[in-house]
């Protein structure tokens, strides 16, 4: 007799799916168990139509894990007709013959008998509800997969996983590297208990070795299973008092590249559903460390690159104290075009270097590296920062135009600044950047506005007028990137203003014991911190990183020399008064707005908000009357000096003509002439001083006066 004639008397049929080929193979009493007409063709439409949907589902899932793993699979799926009526229940078991993901199946289909009376072949609610666990399970446990970006978040994440019904008491992650199997990273063994297993040849006689070397897991239901085929490995796990194992292949690309233990205190069967449970973590779980392993390479590529190319700064400058950060994006590689650089200079100076290459990519990095060695070149050399900055736009232009760059054509910010170190001059130089801010001596932040020109690479030959600042003694210069002040939704003006009160709520007083080096670090870390956040900000949550630029930083502090005024501690000055000097130059009217802001910032804690409002009137009068009836340029120097309470602001504004103001007399209609009778009503004394080459025209205003009437009685 023939088998098929042996396996239609028992009602079983034969049936072969071969997944390369989309071919599905089913013999007479096969077709005969599921409703199919003898002629009908088979396809795998036809087939899924005679298959409750549930069950289908469960099909399909079966058969990937026999695929994968190798082994027999059993199901009971329900027959229906064309009306979705179920006609009979049947067990269908699969056994692969070649695996992956082009498999090829073969197996039996058997009806299963009528139900006795009193008893029902349909699926009790508490598998239905085992089901549901394990689908949500394995929802919560691939969302906390895909949100972890490093093998320990990976690790952290596998060791809190609680699977539904047979929750592991003991996990392991191994990873085959260098013909060595490798533990990194364990949960549920005490200190020093995983030690034998930490680190072993990959062709020892052990399962995870093994599951390595084949790609196949190896189960484990009762320790009998684990004495008889790793006798060897099972004397030094017996004393764990587990009775079940699972070690499941970790397979990324088709590349295995580790194993997952899962050691269980109670008994477990490893059914189809326990094993697909297992094996779905088993998937995410490789995903998972595959893709952290790939960002941490990322990371630690992007990270060495950024520190071969930005400079240690020079810690031993006389006088001076420096600290200088660079914080790399939060996205993509992590790299950008930021960068800052300090620069010894042949007349015994130091430059100061920072800029930003538009862009947050590799190419924007590339730019960034040889625009900063061009820079380091040009200063070498001894020019001066006009001109430096004029060689290193037309050598970025050059680049832009030799097509390195590609189709689109890159610019960069610059500010480079020429310190003296002796005498605190700073001669600065701007190309689109960021005015540098200072911190004066009480506490005070000024944004100094300084002449530039445009970003370097836009135009050749370009011209970068400069600025000169005396940095006076505990005073520090800040300058920056945009990524320090437009992080986080901020604009312009609403990132000074968090700059602002970040720095000025923050001592440096270069009194500790880390003296001012150590309080310029600590500043550093401040201001880097208000923008991004704590560290917790870096990490998965409902927390959002905010490190969506780079940023570049650079502080220089001029130290109180140790002999300070007579009876003020060290490193201490007693009330130090509150400057500001900028030029007007005739070319340049639309620099009065930012001498009326400069007075507006030097008096932001002034009580009396009139008297700010005439300090700023009688600035504009007095820097136009200097443009409108001079020739020369505006020098203005405004000064807060004195105790709080009793403080006077001085503000000085000299030209270079000899003629000396007069007093007019203007009427109703007249657009001019008001200039000393506003310095009159509004300033608490005012003059004019001849001088050998012009004149200087100041007015002060007194905190302890109140009012025009107050005002009035300093008169003189």
């Amino acid at each position: 007799m023939r088998t098929e004639d042996v396996l239609a008397t028992v009602a079983t049929g034969l049936w072969c799916w071969d997944n390369a080929a989309g071919a599905v193979t089913l013999d007479a009493e096969a077709r005969r168990l599921l409703a199919l007409p003898e002629r009908a063709p088979l396809t795998e439409s036809v087939i899924r139509a005679r298959f409750h949907a549930v069950d289908w589902l469960e099909f399909r899932s079966l058969l990937a894990l026999s695929a994968a793993e190798g082994t027999l699979g059993e199901l009971r799926m329900r027959v229906v007709d064309d009306r979705g009526e179920t006609l009979r229940t049947v067990r269908l078991r699969a056994k692969p013959v070649r695996g992956g993901s082009d498999y090829l199946m073969v197996g039996t289909v058997e009806e299963i008998a009528e139900a006795m009376e009193g008893t029902s072949t349909a699926r009790m609610p508490i598998v239905a509800d085992w089901h549901r666990n394990r689908e949500a399970f394995l929802l919560d446990a691939g969302r906390a997969l895909a949100e972890a970006h490093s093998t320990s978040e990976v690790l952290r994440v596998a060791a809190g996983l609680s699977m539904p019904g047979f929750e592991p008491s003991g996990l392991a992650v191994f990873v085959g590297e260098a013909g060595r199997v490798r533990v990194i990273g364990h949960h549920g063994y005490a200190p020093g208990e995983a030690d034998p297993f930490l680190d072993q040849p990959l062709d020892s006689a052990y399962p995870a070795a093994e599951v390595i070397r084949t790609g196949r897991a190896v189960y484990l239901p009762a320790p009998d299973d684990y004495r008889r085929r790793f006798p060897e490995a099972y004397r030094k796990v017996a004393h764990f008092g587990r009775t079940s194992w699972a070690f499941l292949p970790l397979i990324n690309a088709g590349r295995t590249i580790g194993a997952w233990m899962a050691g269980f205190s109670v008994p477990v069967a490893f059914t189809p559903d326990e094993r697909s449970v297992l094996t779905t973590v088993a998937r995410m779980l490789a995903q998972a460390l595959g893709r952290a392993s790939v960002t941490e390479s990322e990371r630690e590529l992007s990270v060495g690159l950024q520190r071969s190319m930005l400079p240690t700064v020079q810690p031993d400058i006389p006088g001076m104290a420096v600290a200088a950060r660079y914080v790399p994006t939060g996205g993509g590689l992590e790299v950008g075009g930021d960068w800052y650089d300090m620069i010894p200079l042949p007349n015994g100076k130091i430059a100061l270097v920072i800029g930003d290459v538009q862009g947050h990519d590799v190419k924007a990095a590339g730019l960034m590296g040889q625009l900063r060695i061009a820079l380091r070149a040009y200063a070498s050399e001894g020019h001066h920062p006009d001109a430096v900055l004029s060689r290193a736009s037309r050598f970025l232009a050059g680049i832009n135009g030799s097509g390195d760059t590609g189709d689109e054509q890159r610019f960069a910010t610059c500010l480079y600044i020429e310190v003296c170190p002796s005498s605190g001059l700073l001669v600065i130089a701007r190309a689109g950047h960021p005015d540098p801010a200072i911190r004066l001596s009480d506490g005070t932040l000024l944004v100094r506005p300084t002449a530039g020109g445009l970003p370097l690479g836009i135009i050749p030959d370009t011209d970068y007028p400069t600025t000169r600042i005396v940095l006076e003694p505990g005073e520090t210069m800040l300058v920056f990137t945009d990524g320090l002040i437009e992080t986080g939704g901020h604009d312009l003006e609403s990132g000074m203003a968090r700059l602002r009160q970040t720095v000025e709520g923050h001592a440096l007083d270069g009194a500790g014991d880390q003296g001012p080096d150590g309080d310029l670090e600590k500043l550093a870390d401040a201001l880097v911190q208000a923008v991004h956040g704590p560290p917790s900000h870096y990490t998965t949550g409902p927390l959002i990183d905010r490190r969506e630029d780079d940023i570049a930083l650079l502080l220089l502090r001029r130290t109180v020399p140790a002999a300070a005024p007579e009876g003020a501690a060290p490193g201490a000055l007693p009330h130090p008064p509150r400057r500001t000097v900028m030029t007007i130059a005739q070319a340049e009217p639309e620099r009065i707005a930012q001498a009326r802001q400069q007075i507006r910032e030097l008096m932001h804690d002034w009580p009396d908000e009139d008297q700010t409002d005439s300090a700023v009137l009688m600035v504009s009068e007095m820097v136009t009357n200097v443009l409108v009836h001079t020739d020369g340029d505006a020098l203005l120097i405004a000064e807060i000096s004195g105790e709080r309470g009793t403080r006077c602001v001085r503000v000085d504004v000299a030209d270079s003509s000899d003629e000396l103001p007069h007093r007019r007399h203007p009427g109703e209609m007249a657009s001019s002439g008001r200039g000393l009778v506003l310095m009159e009503l509004l300033a608490g004394a005012w003059g004019v001083d001849p001088r050998g080459e012009g004149k200087n025209i100041w007015f002060e205003l007194y905190e302890a006066a109140s009012g025009v009437e107050a005002q009035f009685e300093g008169v003189t």
